[in-house]
């Protein structure tokens, strides 16, 4: 048995969810891990100088909970997909040959350290300041955004991430978020194939 983490990162509203899960339901023996699952209550999230909620930091996030639930993937696949109702699918008679795939997503997985330790691939989803801006206030959030909350909060935070983000990690492969859907998923899933295919002839 082989593992595989598989890291799709990206600026909010980018197509990070869409994405993994559309590569998860082409892999067999894969599931997700998302990091906004692992939010912690608003009430303890703090407030900046301008009234904003500090949510695109780390310090937002049951970091430690993620990575435990990342590690127990990593030591047994099958259990911890069993364990939440997921079922493996076994493309080959061989257990030796099996890969089990995990994606991992979400806006600040490449700014934790000890999370990129463990990818073997990195993506990163990007759009235009506008896109972004246009998406985010189609959605609907709980808490709802504030007034002033993307351009005060969102958007330089993004910024700030980002520039951590190049100065600790490589290997990322940027994404253009505008692109179709299928054209996107159809290049992650070539290039995450490849890597599975170089997992099972190894020995």
């Amino acid at each position: 048995m082989k593992t595989l983490v598989v890291g799709v990162g990206g600026m909010t509203n980018g197509g990070k969810s869409t994405l993994s899960r559309s590569l998860h339901e082409l892999m067999p023996n894969s599931c997700i891990i998302a990091q906004d699952s692992y939010f912690k209550n608003d009430s303890v999230v703090p407030v900046d100088s301008h009234g904003f909620k500090q949510y695109d930091l780390l310090d937002a996030l049951h970091m430690d909970t993620m990575m435990s639930d990342v590690l127990s993937w990593q030591r047994d696949p099958e259990s911890f997909m069993r364990q939440r109702g997921l079922n493996s699918e076994h493309e080959t008679p061989s257990a030796d040959e099996e890969v089990y795939v995990l994606i991992v997503e979400g806006f600040l997985i490449f700014n934790h350290r000890p999370l990129n330790e463990l990818f073997y691939k990195k993506y990163f989803l990007e759009i235009p300041y506008d896109a972004c801006k246009r998406r985010r206030s189609s959605r609907m959030y709980m808490p709802p955004d504030p007034p002033g909350y993307f351009d005060g909060h969102v958007w330089p935070m993004y910024l700030k991430n980002r520039q951590e983000m190049e100065s600790m990690v490589s290997g990322i492969v940027f994404l253009d978020g505008l692109k179709p859907k299928e054209e996107l998923l159809s290049a992650v899933c070539e290039d995450v194939c490849q890597e599975i295919e170089r997992l099972r002839e190894k020995h």
